[in-house]
């Protein structure tokens, strides 16, 4: 409903009133109103999405979109929002939430059942504003069965690089960042990045060292051709094809991916794939130091007791049980038992053991993020181009956003204030 409609309604409520009339009929027309949901997931996945949701009995209309950031940013400031989002930027709902536009959850799930690193608390507040309702393992690389890589850093002809995207492009290649500097320097150097904390600056050598090896792997090729393909190929392949690790074409054999990736490519396919870890097929062959992982967060915009019990119900461990066996998807929730096969209980075991550290970008507030996302296309255009990409440039820039994102920040209560756990 519309402000200016519940204006309306509001003005026609206090005539019913006046004359003793139906103020029930607008209170349950209002009830009824089917709870807008606002996400990232498309295609078969929203389908499924929707068949979880048509269980709850709760009236719901669904958005997917790869554009959900810019979409969601457009629904608010024509104040609209969805009553509930899931998106993965917890650094955006942080701002959110700092905004005072988002709803605590206290009560609607027990925070037993989710743990570290997913814990939803900020810095100095004790409500709870999102939950993770989907989890995905990074730090991995896919093969084709029967084509296990060798344990030692595989050349660029290896790689299977897709940068393309509907939404935020450049991710890809920040993903390849951020697992570089985990592998190479560990959790807590990452954490300390990603917070921007401990004097570990986007100009540290921890991070441009990472950088630069990124770099270095792409110009491999010096005629530039392999990172222009990269550049204009998305990383899901062609529409309606087998993803890039099994598109003939493409002729690579490994894809530095997260554990969505099969997704794109049919069941057919995805039974084909297997996975390992990243770390030892990275420039450098670093030791495995831990893995990064990624989360949806579930977050309220609304109090309406209808989207408030939606929440509840796709949160529970039952809600998170049956998702994942329609969605063949993973979940955070300590309640929910690992299923599939090996491949499958490899990354649940990896995503409940072991140092683990959200997605580097997702928690970062989201200029700087941006501006991230931005640097890594420049990286692999420069490269594709013939030119040095000039990594120690590249990352004084993030750095400038960063110090102008925190120059600006007086509260920053909701931020998270850790990004791994080693339990």
């Amino acid at each position: 409903m519309t402000r200016r409609l519940r204006v309306l309604v509001f003005l026609v409520v206090m005539v019913l009133v006046a004359a003793g009339g139906l103020v029930v009929v607008w209170a349950r027309h209002d009830d009824e109103e089917p709870v807008t949901i606002l996400g990232t997931w498309t295609g078969a996945q929203a389908k499924q999405f929707e068949s979880l949701l048509d269980g709850f009995g709760i009236p719901f209309r669904y958005q997917g979109t790869a554009a959900q950031r810019e979409v969601l940013l457009s629904k608010v400031q024509s104040g609209e929002p969805p009553d509930l989002v899931i998106m993965p930027g917890l650094g955006e709902l942080a701002e959110y939430a700092d905004q005072n536009r988002l709803e605590p959850l206290n009560g609607l799930y027990d925070p037993r059942e989710y743990g570290a690193p997913w814990k939803p608390t900020g810095a100095s507040t004790e409500d709870v504003y999102w939950v993770p309702v989907k989890a995905d393992l990074k730090s991995i690389v896919w093969y084709r069965q029967g084509s296990a890589p060798a344990g030692s850093p595989a050349p660029l002809r290896s790689w299977c690089i897709g940068m393309g995207d509907d939404g935020a492009s450049g991710w890809p290649g920040t993903d390849w960042i951020e697992d570089l500097v985990l592998q190479r320097s560990g959790p807590a150097v990452y954490e300390d990045w990603a917070l921007g904390r401990n004097g570990v600056t986007w100009t540290s050598a921890p991070v441009r060292g990472a950088w630069a090896a990124w770099a270095e792997l792409l110009g491999e090729d010096r005629s530039g051709a392999a990172a222009r393909h990269a550049l204009l190929t998305d990383h899901r392949g062609e529409p309606d094809a087998h993803g890039l690790l099994f598109t003939e074409w493409h002729g690579c054999s490994l894809e530095h991916q997260g554990s969505f990736a099969p997704s794109f490519y049919g069941a057919d396919d995805a039974r084909q794939a297997r996975m390992t870890d990243s770390a030892p097929l990275l420039p450098g062959g670093p030791p495995v130091r831990g893995h990064e992982v990624s989360g949806d967060f579930a977050a309220l915009f609304s109090s309406r007791p209808a989207a408030r019990e939606l929440i509840r119900r796709l949160a529970s461990r039952e809600g998170q049980r049956r998702w994942a066996e329609l969605a063949d998807v993973f979940s955070a929730n300590r309640g929910v038992a690992p299923r599939g096969g090996a491949v499958e209980r490899e990354i649940a075991e990896r995503l409940r053991s072991g140092p683990r550290c959200l997605d580097a970008s997702d928690v970062m507030a989201p200029a700087v993020r941006d501006a991230f996302y931005e640097a890594a296309l420049q990286t692999i255009a420069r490269v594709a181009a013939g030119r040095n990409p000039r990594i120690a440039d590249l990352a004084r820039d993030v750095q400038r956003v960063q110090d102008a994102r925190s120059a600006q920040d007086d509260d920053g209560r909701t931020a998270p204030t850790t990004v791994c756990s080693t339990r």
